[in-house]
């Protein structure tokens, strides 16, 4: 005899089933001894800190958030309740992540921007001065690149999910629910709806 499990949607089933088969790994709360943390940096007390981490001045980790190691927190940054980051992660100052934020290894939040323009027969940079805002729920897959907005933030929405190797730049906004499939490309200043798909190695020009 064997017992029979009726859904409405047997692949919402199966995922619902799978984290009660096979729990997240749980991280001891507290701070590494080889973790650099300035004095400024706010760690809540159940957030976890791994091995030679480093969290810059005024950063802000939340609630049961995760820090597997190597992992870079620039000053001013502002990580929400629940966040797992992987290892070798880099967040450029001032970036901020939501609640519930999965960020996979080797990704990168906030390097500048490719802002430049012809001046005197050389390209002159264009300082990057905004930062990378994640809302909650998102998750961002490894080696993902976001760029920080020229002078605002690049915005990424609620719900979101982006694969491996995508480039994000400055000043893009994600709306909410989308789904970014790997090597995707997305340049400077375009604005995404919700419920946007992009397949792999979709492409799309500036603004």
């Amino acid at each position: 005899v064997k017992a029979l499990i009726k859904v409405p949607n047997a692949r919402v089933g199966f995922a619902k089933a799978m984290t009660l088969f096979f729990p997240e790994q749980r991280f001891t709360p507290g701070v590494h001894p080889t973790a650099v943390v300035s004095p400024s940096a706010k760690v809540d007390p159940s957030a976890h800190v791994g091995p030679l981490c480093f969290v810059g001045n005024n950063a802000a980790i939340g609630r049961d958030s995760v820090l597997q190691g190597q992992v870079y927190v620039g000053d001013d940054c502002q990580i929400g309740e629940e966040v797992c980051i992987y290892p070798n992660v880099s967040l450029y100052p001032r970036t901020q992540l939501g609640k519930r934020v999965r960020v996979h290894a080797g990704t990168v939040i906030g390097s500048d921007g490719f802002g430049y323009v012809f001046d005197a027969g050389a390209h002159r940079k264009v300082p990057q001065v905004g930062n990378v805002v994640v809302q909650d729920d998102v998750e961002i897959g490894a080696n993902v690149t976001i760029d920080r907005g020229a002078l605002g933030p690049t915005v990424i929405g609620k719900g979101t999910k982006i694969d491996n190797l995508v480039q994000i730049a400055h000043n893009v906004t994600i709306g909410e629910h989308n789904l970014v499939v790997a090597q995707a490309g997305i340049a400077g200043s375009t604005r995404l709806g919700s419920f946007v798909t992009l397949a792999g190695q979709v492409g799309l020009a500036g603004h």
